[in-house]
């Protein structure tokens, strides 16, 4: 499983994990990425998607953006 969102480009942070001597240590934060199926045009892609993209609809919106025909907004309901 990838460690990127493949709709918003989240992806790796890396940083310090901090003890109470202030010795730091390097660590890194992954976003919560699940592999979901999506049905585009009739056929399943299987894509990497965090949750909050799930959460908050940016999937659906990134799929009818495919659907609409080249040269044309989609249109949003």
């Amino acid at each position: 499983m990838g460690k990127f969102c493949e709709v918003c480009g989240k992806g790796l942070l890396t940083g310090h994990n901090v003890s109470h001597s202030n010795r730091k240590t390097n660590r890194v934060w992954a976003p919560n990425v699940q592999k979901v199926r999506i049905v585009v045009g009739g056929t399943t892609l299987h894509a990497n998607v965090c949750t909050r993209c799930l959460r908050s609809g940016y999937v659906q919106r990134a799929v009818r953006e495919v659907k609409a025909p080249a040269g044309e907004a989609a249109v949003e309901a």
